[in-house]
């Protein structure tokens, strides 16, 4: 079987604003509901959020979900409930796993933990969700730096759950159908999608041509069924981009 890609262009994104927020959600959630378009494979949120200075998200809860967070432009500063507490900046990978019930706070005040002077900086990050293989586990935290090997160029794993991944990883999360890579494309540059059966793929930044569905552009996304290997090459700007391999998918009735 061939596969299938449905490219979802930025623009078709739910824009949700404030007066300290800007949020552009892939999937309807929440109190806005669209049956088809809930999820893509295990993905349930694919959120791009630009936050003003002073502002962010105070504490809240989640349980049962897998929550990574990929920073853009900016610092976000994570604490939650089992005393985690720390500055998420470009290239760090950060995984929040929600288990049987944390509390958490997302917030653009850095200077709150560095003793630095107040900045005037939004930051723009990009926040995943998925749901674990294995619910009420003992919520955790984790994250690694990993700008060195994002600029040797090609695919980064971010985070994962697969077995092939054991030891290879950047940050591990609880489910075992699902894999997150990273990549900072220089110009000109090509890599392949995953061959699988639900593959993600979001242009964080810049442009890319995707074989056999031509140009995409900063926050378009591609969700392909049937992935056989695509061929990805970034545009005359480079392009950063974040890809989700997942070998099942949800079934809501």
């Amino acid at each position: 079987m061939r596969a299938a890609t449905d490219i979802r262009r930025s623009r078709s994104r739910h824009l949700a604003r404030t007066n300290w927020l800007r949020s552009l959600n892939s999937f309807s959630f929440g109190a806005r509901s669209e049956s088809d378009n809930s999820h893509f494979g295990l993905l349930l949120v694919s959120n791009e959020d630009t936050v003003k200075p002073g502002t962010g998200f105070d504490t809240h809860p989640h349980r049962d979900m897998e929550i990574v967070t990929w920073v853009l432009e900016g610092a976000l500063v994570h604490q939650d409930s089992t005393g985690h507490n720390g500055i998420i900046y470009p290239g760090l990978a950060q995984r929040m796993t929600a288990g049987s019930g944390i509390l958490h706070s997302e917030r653009n005040d850095s200077w709150t933990l560095t003793g630095d002077q107040e900045h005037a900086d939004p930051v723009h990050f990009i926040q995943m969700w998925v749901l674990p293989d294995t619910a009420g586990v003992t919520p955790g935290y984790e994250q690694l730096d990993i700008n060195a090997p994002l600029d040797q160029g090609g695919w980064v794993t971010l985070a994962s759950g697969m077995s092939k991944h054991s030891g290879a990883r950047a940050i591990s999360i609880r489910q075992k159908h699902a894999a997150l890579y990273v990549a900072r494309l220089r110009p000109a540059e090509t890599v392949q999608a995953a061959a699988a059966p639900f593959v993600h793929l979001f242009v964080a930044r810049g442009s890319i041509s995707l074989e056999g569905s031509g140009a995409l552009t900063q926050g378009d996304a591609a969700r392909i069924t049937g992935s056989e290997g695509q061929r990805i090459s970034a545009g005359a700007d480079g392009a950063e981009l974040l890809m989700w391999e997942m070998d099942t998918t949800l079934s809501f009735r």
